[in-house]
């Protein structure tokens, strides 16, 4: 059996800066291509690939030695699969959920955990915008009546199909969660003629005139006022279904429902059946809680469904992949967690002034913390004292270049 790597006082120092005769070595853990990852890191990092499922098919050589992680969705970390990692000091999730990670065993292991929220901010907004007009102007249906050959030879014809299409100006769009994608959603709504109301309890006061937008301070009046309701919070325990049998009775009857945020905010049997039922007059859904989706809503009527694609375009990805090496450049050649602009797991790495408490990569090691702001949100930052003595960092890590890493000469000198 493995032994378990130590929690507190013997995780290692801070990634070793400056000039070094070997590398730190960073591996893409479900992945092969690591084209614009490369040039961000070739200089500071060997950079290898796993092209893995799971931990066990990882080698050997990066369970050891890998200081960084990069991952996509599609791998799963349990606190046992962190626990084989002998080295790993920061994993960065390529994308803004970071289901599939244990964080808070990360947190105890010392693992700093990064996700990458800024990306794709447009993309999402775009294509949110782009399903509204879908169910108010009725476009896809329409469109899938030409493709399957129905002829409009008069108003008549087209009266009868377009059955449902409805005007936006005046209409009440419902924001559930005014953050980054939220309020691009919320500016673009206004330019269509959307009275817009939102619902964040995060949020301080004020940021409604900021933006000319109406705030309501519970989630039912938002329900009951909305003939469109575009959910934008994030998918956590106390959200999980948040729009069930219940809320669905409190929306205002014939509403709209968009979702482009997480897939566990909806129950889908309790929305296939006021689909069915007419209590909603359609909805839009980008993503599901099981995907690829097969379920209750396969046969609900006016539903219009697309692949977990909101995010994607060419720009957004290489813009994601971008900003996901530049956080593990930033570990490597700074000190964790000051340097990282999107850690989630923070609070396991806050200092004091005094040394007594200190906690993040010092020299002395990781030491206990607390959080004393459980609301913060994960890319805020805050003032940390310098790190306390307590012996010198290790040495760097020394990697052979592994099979599938790509390797550059070593720096010459802080970056």
């Amino acid at each position: 059996m493995m032994p378990k790597r130590s929690r507190l006082g013997d995780v290692r120092g801070p990634i070793s800066n400056g000039p070094m005769q070997s590398r730190p070595l960073v591996a893409l853990l479900d992945g092969r291509d690591c084209s614009i990852e490369m040039p961000i890191l070739k200089d500071v990092a060997t950079v290898a690939f796993c092209d893995a499922q799971s931990t066990s098919e990882i080698h050997e050589k990066v369970l050891n030695e890998a200081v960084g992680a990069l991952m996509w969705h599609t791998i799963i970390l349990t606190k046992e699969d962190l626990e084989k990692f002998k080295a790993l000091r920061i994993i960065v999730r390529i994308g803004s959920g970071v289901d599939n990670i244990d964080v808070k065993a990360a947190g105890e292991l010392g693992i700093a955990v990064c996700n990458v929220p800024g990306y794709g901010v447009e993309e999402v907004a775009d294509t949110t915008m782009c399903l509204i007009l879908n169910l108010y102007r009725r476009t896809y249906w329409l469109a899938n009546m030409v493709r399957e050959g129905k002829k409009f030879t008069g108003p008549e014809q087209v009266r009868d199909a377009a059955q449902g299409c409805a005007r936006i100006r005046g209409d009440t769009l419902g924001l559930v969660g005014l953050g980054r994608i939220g309020s691009a959603v919320a500016l673009r709504a206004k330019v269509f003629g959307f009275n817009v109301s939102f619902y964040d309890p995060y949020l301080p006061d004020g940021i409604e005139k900021s933006l000319g937008l109406n705030r309501v301070y519970t989630l039912q009046e938002l329900l009951f006022h909305s003939d469109c309701v575009s959910l934008h919070c994030t998918l956590n325990e106390h959200n999980h279904h948040l729009i069930n049998e219940f809320t669905i009775k409190q929306m205002r009857p014939g509403a709209f429902l968009v979702n482009t945020a997480r897939g566990g905010l909806v129950d889908d049997e309790a929305l296939a059946v006021a689909l069915k039922q007419g209590r909603i007059r359609a909805a839009a859904l980008d993503v599901h809680e099981n995907e690829p989706y097969n379920g209750a809503l396969k046969d609900a009527p006016n539903l219009l469904c697309t692949p977990h694609a909101a995010f994607y375009s060419e720009a957004a990805t290489t813009e994601l992949r971008e900003m996901a090496a530049s956080e593990i450049r930033r570990a490597i050649i700074g000190n964790i967690p000051e340097c990282l602009r999107n850690c989630v797991n923070k609070e396991y790495f806050l200092r004091s002034s005094t040394g007594g408490g200190a906690g993040g990569y010092s020299e002395g090691g990781l030491q206990q913390a607390h959080s004393t702001t459980p609301l913060e949100a994960p890319h805020s930052a805050g003032s940390h004292a310098p790190p306390s003595g307590g012996g010198p960092p290790p040495p760097p890590v020394a990697v052979i270049p592994p099979v599938s890493a790509v390797t550059a000469p070593p720096p010459q000198g802080i970056i």
